[in-house]
């Protein structure tokens, strides 16, 4: 503390005393007034203890920014992280992870999960309508932790005090404070949006954050001030060189690079990692005037801003469009002023648009009150809620509203409670009758957690067995493979439909993707893309065929996004519903997003052009995440085929190379003297890699191999010669210093294609050309050589060339990738 200037507020003192007699605290004190530092003292107390610590948040970003914040403070090698998408160091002992992971634990582990030290932080995400249930999981299940729960917006604790003492058998105290380090002043302004944003810039106010509600406005916003002149000649040579020192690799790459270059940020979900990243850590050093983005912020990111200002006091929640509740109005005004940076924070809030306009047109009109001209009052937006100064006075008034219980029960919860090495049934029972819902719910949850049970015993996913001492009748079938997941509401729609598909089929694979993609939701600006795309090639060939103008139109009412199996889909689910109550609305969900993807063999930058959908790349990775994980971890390996196996490999391999920032973070606080690892380069392959043989199980290696092949001949086709032969270098595509020699290369390779593309024009990269038969294996006798011979398959399927590749499988092990080398092209049986 002393080191650091730092001096505990009384809130502070109070809360890291009353941790350290052991008791559960409840920190309930506004934002900026340092609750990440009692969390620290909390962690500190444990790592002194030999004992483990987990700090759970409520989105990926936040456990991302926390988890690089703890490693600093606790060395990396004791800290680690778990989110679902990403694990790094997991068994250290402090883990920052979301509050589903810890759900988990809890729910598996109950009174002997070994964590003695638990925060959660943000806990107002208690009452979140969908994600409620795991923040309640840890107050009902694990009686030997203390508890420290934390966030600026609780409303009444009675409950929870009352819960934890219950629970642990040890007091909980509420430590709460309305005294903000820095203060606010609020204002509510009734000026054009650019013209106050320049007024704030001038008044020396930035950073200034724009709240807006959609990812589309945040976009439309950074665009519309790009004409404003925000920064001095000195800070845009500052920004130029930490801009141009960033990769941005993907397509939206080009836009964000213009907006941060004039000290524009953008920051949304949409958005991927890397571009959130960038820009948290240009704002924390001072380089960004204006970051435009939806309310991620006001989830406890630490981004220091000096004004929030509100676009609109409205927001669609998922469900329907409403005006802020008290609890989001504070938690994104919050952010504004943060200690060390500021001694003053401002909120302005800015009236509807159209009352502005409206406002200035009738002053205008006073002014000149000889023209006749009459101007036109403008109406609000269609499905806009309107909002005036009394709506802003209640939110900054209003006492905060309180949490509400949404706990539910899941096949998930299910399915963890009864692979306990206790009486599984009996905790679930427990787990129901000690949650914070109405009597009268708990005999509802009761019902659906019978009909889930039967479900899971009827399909074979749990059995009876024996009864054995320590009470346990039942046990998850051991068949399944280790990390197996019904986490998706219709996942044993999924495993009972399996069955039903043809493994003989050819498409055998591609429709155990569908099934994937149909329970998981829909990301529906993508399938709009889809449709729109559709609609527009239709609208050509219809106006080639002279089809009349109405037709047109019936047409294209009719056309949908792509839904492969869509008759079986449909059919089966009725049926399975018809038998299976506790289905209730849920629905099946038919379309190809990642199956389109693998099928055409396009990489994630041919999606994002072909649909333009720069402005929600970060939607589409989480869609091929959430695909791949029902692939890999909810099929039992019993219906995976091979083609399955290197499609499950295939998207893994993609999602991994789009984005690698945490984990190049990451390297870089384990070993700071290495150089700053290159987008997708060696560095996060050895994190991720380290003490892993990836030749050990060799059919596992081939694929890979024939993955890294794929990728290279979809650079070959398309022309891409330096992506090529950067990819022999680095195993994917990178941008490597010497381009030189990397000119040559790719030179070398345009030559040795040549003849082929003379004689074949092209190859084809679909599910017939990159079928396991067209891929041969040779044993030349060399030690440390596999060698493989690929047959292009060309248009007229005469697929009489071949590309021939060598791999070393002992510098494979050592650089934890495929070390692939192009040897020659020839037409087959003329080769060496």
């Amino acid at each position: 503390m002393a080191d650091r200037g730092l001096e505990l507020y009384p809130e502070q003192e109070e809360a890291i005393l009353e941790l350290f007699s052991g008791q559960n605290v409840i920190l309930n004190t506004p934002t900026g007034s340092g609750k990440s530092l009692v969390a620290a003292a909390f962690h500190f107390m444990a790592l002194c203890a030999d004992e483990r610590s987990i700090y759970t948040c409520p989105i990926k970003a936040l456990v991302n920014e926390k988890f690089l914040a703890l490693c600093r403070d606790f060395g990396p090698e004791n800290v680690g992280m778990m989110t679902g998408d990403a694990s790094v160091n997991s068994d250290a002992p402090i883990l920052c992870c979301t509050a589903e992971i810890l759900a988990n634990i809890a729910l598996v582990g109950g009174e002997r999960s070994k964590i003695p030290t638990v925060i959660l932080d943000e806990f107002h995400y208690y009452a979140d309508v969908d994600r409620g249930t795991a923040w309640q999981v840890p107050l009902l299940t694990m009686p030997n932790s203390r508890f420290l729960l934390m966030s600026a917006t609780l409303g009444s604790t009675a409950l929870f005090e009352r819960e934890l003492e219950r629970l642990t058998g040890v007091a909980a105290v509420t430590v709460r404070s309305d005294r903000r380090p820095v203060p606010l002043s609020f204002e509510y302004s009734e000026t054009p949006l650019a013209e106050k944003v320049a007024s704030l810039i001038e008044e020396d106010r930035a950073p200034v954050y724009l709240v807006v509600f959609t990812q589309r406005n945040a976009a439309e916003t950074a665009q519309n001030l790009m004409s404003l002149k925000m920064c001095s000649r000195e800070e845009r040579t500052r920004l130029a060189g930490e801009v141009d020192a960033a990769h941005f690799t993907s397509p939206y790459g080009k836009e964000m690079r213009r907006w941060l270059r004039s000290g524009i940020g953008v920051h949304h979900a949409g958005l991927l990692p890397k571009y959130r990243i960038l820009v948290e850590k240009l704002a924390q050093q001072g380089l960004l005037k204006v970051i435009c983005g939806t309310d991620t912020l006001g989830v406890g990111i630490n981004v220091p801003i000096r004004t929030v200002l509100f676009t609109q006091l409205w927001k669609y929640d998922g469900h329907k469009a409403a005006i802020l509740t008290v609890r989001d109005f504070r938690q994104v005004a919050g952010r504004a002023g943060r200690k060390g940076y500021d001694d003053q924070g401002y909120v302005v809030v800015q009236a509807p648009e159209h009352v502005i306009d409206n406002r200035r047109a009738e002053e205008k009109a006073a002014a000149n009150p000889g023209k006749k001209k009459k101007w036109t009052r403008r109406r609000a937006p269609e499905r806009s809620i309107s909002w005036d100064i009394k709506t802003y006075d209640k939110l900054r008034t209003a006492e905060t509203e309180g949490l509400n219980s949404r706990f539910a029960v899941s096949h998930g919860m299910l399915l963890h409670v009864l692979s306990r090495d206790d009486d599984g049934c009996r905790a679930m029972r427990s787990l129901i009758n000690s949650c914070h819902e109405t009597e009268v719910s708990k005999r509802r949850l009761t019902r659906r957690s019978w009909q889930l049970f039967r479900s899971l015993l009827e399909r074979g996913i749990v059995e009876w067995i024996p009864p054995e001492p320590n009470g346990r009748k039942l046990r998850v079938n051991v068949d399944l493979q280790d990390d197996f997941s019904l986490h998706q509401t219709l996942s044993l729609f999924l495993i009972d439909t399996l069955e039903k598909l043809d493994r003989d089929s050819p498409e055998y694979a591609l429709d155990v993707l569908t099934l994937c993609e149909s329970i998981v939701e829909d990301p529906e600006p993508i399938l709009r893309a889809q449709v729109n795309k559709l609609k527009t090639t239709e609208v050509e060939t219809m106006k080639a065929n002279g089809v009349e103008y109405e037709e047109r139109m019936n047409r294209l009412d009719k056309i949908e996004h792509p839904k492969p199996l869509r008759e079986f889909l449909y059919e089966t689910f009725n049926l399975f519903a018809a038998t299976h109550p506790w289905v209730g609305e849920e629905n099946i969900r038919p379309k190809s997003i990642a199956r389109e993807i693998y099928e055409r063999f396009w990489s994630f930058a041919d999606t994002i052009r072909e649909y333009g959908l720069q402005r929600i790349e970060g939607l589409l990775l989480r869609h091929l995440s959430q695909t791949w994980k029902v692939l890999g971890q909810t099929v039992p390996e019993s219906f995976k085929s091979e083609e399955v196996l290197e499609m499950e490999m295939t998207l893994k391999e993609m999602i991994r190379g789009i984005d690698s920032s945490l984990l190049e973070e990451w390297e870089l606080l384990r070993d700071p003297g290495s150089d700053r690892p290159q987008a997708g380069g060696e560095n996060r392959r050895s994190a991720e890699s380290k003490n892993i043989d990836i030749t050990r199980d060799i059919a596992g290696f081939r694929r890979l191999i024939r993955i890294g092949v794929f990728s290279f001949l979809q650079d070959v086709n398309s022309g891409d010669w330096e992506s090529a032969a950067s990819r022999l270098r680095s195993g994917e595509a990178a941008a490597p210093a010497d381009s030189d020699r990397l000119s040559e290369e790719a030179n070398a390779l345009m030559l040795a294609f040549e003849p082929y593309f003379d004689a074949r024009e092209r190859f084809l990269l679909d599910a017939e050309g990159r079928s396991a038969k067209h891929s041969h294996w040779i044993e030349d006798g060399v030690p440390d050589r596999l060698e493989m011979a690929q047959v292009l398959m060309d248009p007229e399927a005469l697929g009489d060339w071949e590309a021939r590749f060598s791999v070393s499988p002992r510098e494979s092990r050592e650089k934890g990738r495929a070390v692939i080398r192009f040897e020659s092209v020839d037409p087959i049986g003329q080769g060496r």
